[in-house]
C-alpha cells in the first residue's frame, strides 16, 4: 500500500500572486513512512529544527533584520534569536505608531512565519532545504505526481472546470494508474493525506465520491481507498515534503531555478523507457522545459 501525500504552491485563481498552480503529491509505500519521517527529521536535527515545520517558501526567504546584526554569523544560535527578535520588536512598534495597517498585519504575519527560522543564516537555511531534496532524491520506491498548471494557457471555462479541479483530478488519476501497475498483479492499493484547508477539504471530498462513482476522464478510480485525510501540515513531515517538492517545481517552471528541481525530480514516477509519466506541466505547444522535454 502507498500513501501519497499532497500540497500545493502557487495560487489557483486567475490571476492570483503566481503565474503557475502546482499541485504535488509524493507517495510512499507504507512500511517506509517511519524511516522516511526518521531521515528528514535527522536532516533537521543539527539546525534545530527538529521540532518544527519545515515550510520552504518561508524557509527561502532573505531576513532583512539579519543583516543588521554585526557579526551574525558568528553568533550562536541563541544569540542569533534575541537579536533579530529584538530588531522584529522595535520594527512592530515603530508600525502600531504609523498608523499603516495593511503594513502593520503583513509584517506580523511575516516575522510569524519565519519566527522558528531566524537563527538559521540564508545560506544555512538553503542548505536544509538541499539536503532534504537529496534526502527524498535518495527515496528508490518513492514516486513524484504532479499537476503544473500555466495559468496563462489555461481557460476554466473551455475545461470545464477549474485549475484547482484539473490539478486534483490529474493527479488522483496518475496515482491511480501507477498502483494499478505497481504491485503483484496491480494489486497495490493507496490513500490521500493532504494538507488541511477546510475550502479545499470539502472540494477534494465530493471530487473523490465523484470519481469512486463515474472515475476520472483518463480512468476508474478503485485502488485509492477512503475520500482524502486532511492534516495539519504542521504535525506531518511528508506533507511538508509535498511542499517542498511542489515550490521547487513551481520556482522551476517560472523563474529556471533548476538547482532543487532537479533535485527531486529525480523522483518523478516514469515507464521503463525513461518517459516522465508522473509529472504534466499544462503550458504552450513547443515548450522545451524539463517536464515537457521527458514527457
Amino acid at each position: 500500500m502507498y500513501i501519497c501525500y499532497l500540497d500545493e504552491s502557487g495560487t489557483p485563481e486567475t490571476p492570483g500572486t503566481s503565474s503557475h498552480f502546482v499541485l504535488c503529491g509524493i507517495a510512499l509505500p507504507v512500511e517506509h513512512w517511519r524511516a522516511s519521517d526518521q531521515a528528514i527529521t535527522q536532516v533537521l536535527t543539527p539546525f534545530g529544527l527538529e521540532d518544527t515545520e519545515l515550510h520552504t517558501a518561508w524557509m527561502a526567504r532573505k531576513y532583512f533584520e539579519q543583516s543588521l546584526v554585526p557579526g551574525f554569523d558568528g553568533l550562536s544560535y541563541s544569540e542569533r534569536r534575541t537579536k533579530v527578535r529584538g530588531l522584529r520588536t522595535a520594527e512592530i512598534l515603530k508600525l502600531q505608531r504609523s498608523g499603516n495597517a495593511k503594513r502593520l498585519r503583513q509584517t506580523k504575519k511575516n516575522y510569524a512565519k519565519t519566527d522558528a527560522y531566524i537563527h538559521l543564516t540564508y545560506s544555512d537555511r538553503w542548505g536544509v532545504i538541499k539536503k532534504v531534496a537529496d534526502t527524498v532524491a535518495n527515496w528508490g520506491k518513492a514516486r513524484l505526481f504532479a499537476e503544473c498548471i500555466d495559468k496563462v494557457h489555461f481557460d476554466p471555462v473551455w475545461a470545464g472546470k477549474t485549475a484547482e479541479e484539473q490539478a486534483f483530478e490529474q493527479v488522483i488519476s496518475r496515482f491511480q494508474q501507477f498502483l494499478t501497475s505497481a504491485g503483484p498483479g496491480g494489486d497495490s492499493l493507496g490513500m490521500i493525506v493532504h494538507d488541511n484547508n477546510e475550502s479545499v477539504a470539502m472540494k477534494h471530498t465530493e471530487l473523490m465520491r465523484k470519481y469512486y462513482e463515474t472515475g476520472t476522464l483518463w480512468t476508474s478510480v478503485d485502488k485509492i481507498v477512503e475520500t482524502p485525510l486532511f492534516v495539519d501540515s504542521s504535525l506531518t513531515r511528508m506533507v511538508q515534503v509535498a511542499d517542498l517538492c511542489a515550490y521547487a517545481i513551481r520556482r522551476y517552471l517560472e523563474n529556471d531555478e533548476v538547482d532543487l528541481f532537479r533535485r527531486i525530480f529525480a523522483r518523478a514516477d516514469r515507464l521503463s523507457s525513461g518517459k516522465t509519466v508522473g509529472v504534466r506541466h499544462f503550458t504552450s505547444n513547443g515548450c522545451v522545459c524539463e517536464v515537457c522535454s521527458t514527457h
